[in-house]
């Protein structure tokens, strides 16, 4: 219990963020769709029921302090591993440790930091353990646990997801800080313009909030909003480039500029430009989505994707931040359509179904010397010899049956579908909008 006991405890040279931790589920704050007076894990918690868990969310949000409590409130053994630096080994001696407490009737929580990052074969380690209850696993993860923890790990887990801090949580952290004796005990005053900013700029993590402010007060007495912005230069975005967040917000971004909404879009290309995403896989998404979402009802939209892409690659950032603005906001109001992308999706489906793929004789290139006599070329009519250079003849495969392309009437593409009926008999006109 010492470790656990120490974590919890108020030690004046540890940091304030540790200092800080809830003591009890009472002063836990957030979280309460899982946290909340009868909720499942408040109950399982207090009624010692409780099995082996993961706490998935993003950093600041009370993982590691919510294991404490639960082995606090259990009267368990609290062990600690962390993924990054411990492996099978240091897994081992936990384990070993934990079957001699499980006989003197004692159980151990086991929390595993960024269990994520252990492999298949470390997760499965754990396996026998978690079955026979020898530990109680409380896994940390702000990785999408269901990307990254095996399958047949989550089966023997309930998984609670944690939310960032609302304004009103952190303010309660960041005043409670500032005046419990465990804290700053009173010692330092927080304008409430600098309290405004430290909820501004944290991100909905409570670490950062009282990291900035331990090292606020170390300079000065008085906390003003100048002073944290000078401790911390810079907000902090929540963001990780190979994370859940970076997805989430990649999603949001896509979504954003295929719903017209130029000011999300914007929104989302800021938030990933001051994380520090590489603005090449930004330029790549607007051209993905200039052709898939926009398609031809803005041909113009793919040539200015295209040319934000060039430009990104010859002139970089901060700069080229402007063109990726500027090529967001253009897709973003642009007419949109996806029917040649469901083009490609209808012709790819007929072949994953079989369809005949040979290509008709009179297509096929007649350039050498065998061609006549296997009736290659034989029977093709040169579109250009006919009006308007169209020319009514079978081009798909025998047995395969079109529309794939079906024009909407939006943007330029309701010139297209005019021109489609008009001039191709084997076309259908647009009946969806």
């Amino acid at each position: 219990m010492a470790e656990q006991l120490g974590l919890l405890e108020d030690a004046r040279d540890q940091p304030l963020a540790v200092r800080m931790r809830p003591r009890t589920l009472d002063e836990f704050v957030g979280q309460q769709h899982i946290l909340g007076t009868g909720k499942p894990l408040r109950r399982s918690i207090e009624q010692d029921r409780l099995g082996s868990i993961i706490l998935w969310g993003p950093p600041g949000t009370g993982k590691t302090t919510l294991a404490l409590l639960i082995a606090r409130q259990t009267k368990a053994h609290f062990a600690r591993l962390s993924a990054v630096t411990d492996g099978v080994p240091d897994l081992r001696k936990v384990i070993d440790e934990a079957k001699k407490r499980k006989r003197a009737g004692q159980r151990t929580v086991l929390l595993v930091d960024e269990v994520h990052r252990w492999s298949k074969a470390q997760q499965d380690a754990l396996l026998p353990y978690v079955e026979d209850g020898t530990i109680v696993l409380v896994g940390a993860t702000t990785e999408n646990p269901y990307f990254d923890v095996i399958s047949a790990l989550r089966s023997r887990l309930r998984i609670f997801k944690l939310e960032a801090l609302d304004d009103d949580d952190l303010r309660s952290v960041v005043r409670r800080a500032a005046t419990e004796e465990r804290g700053l005990g009173g010692e330092a005053t927080l304008t409430p313009e600098a309290e405004d900013h430290l909820v501004a700029i944290s991100s909905g993590d409570a670490r950062i909030a009282l990291t900035a402010l331990e090292a606020a007060a170390a300079s000065s007495d008085t906390i003003t909003a100048e002073l944290i912005q000078e401790v911390t230069q810079r907000r902090q975005v929540r963001y990780d480039k190979l994370g859940d967040d970076h997805y989430q917000t990649v999603s949001a971004f896509i979504k954003s500029m295929r719903g017209s909404d130029a000011d999300a879009a914007v929104f989302y290309l800021a938030k990933m430009l001051a994380a520090g995403e590489d603005p090449r896989f930004i330029a790549r998404r607007i051209v993905i989505l200039a052709s898939e979402d926009i398609g031809n009802a803005d041909p113009q939209a793919l040539v200015v994707a295209a040319a934000a892409f060039t430009t990104v690659e010859r002139i970089g950032m901060p700069e080229a931040g402007l063109t990726l603005a500027q090529a967001v906001t253009y897709c973003a109001t642009a007419p949109k359509s996806n029917r040649s992308a469901e083009a490609l999706w209808r012709a790819q489906a007929k072949i994953e179904e079989g369809a005949n793929t040979e290509v008709p004789l009179h297509l096929r290139n007649a350039s050498f010397r065998e061609a006549k006599g296997l009736g290659y070329g034989q029977g093709y009519q040169y579109a250009h010899d006919f009006a308007d250079a169209k020319v009514e003849q079978r081009h798909l495969p025998d047995g395969v049956e079109g529309p794939f392309y079906e024009p909407s009437d939006r943007g330029f593409e309701r010139e297209i579908a005019v021109r489609q009926s008009a001039h191709s008999p084997l076309s259908v006109s647009p009946t969806r909008r």
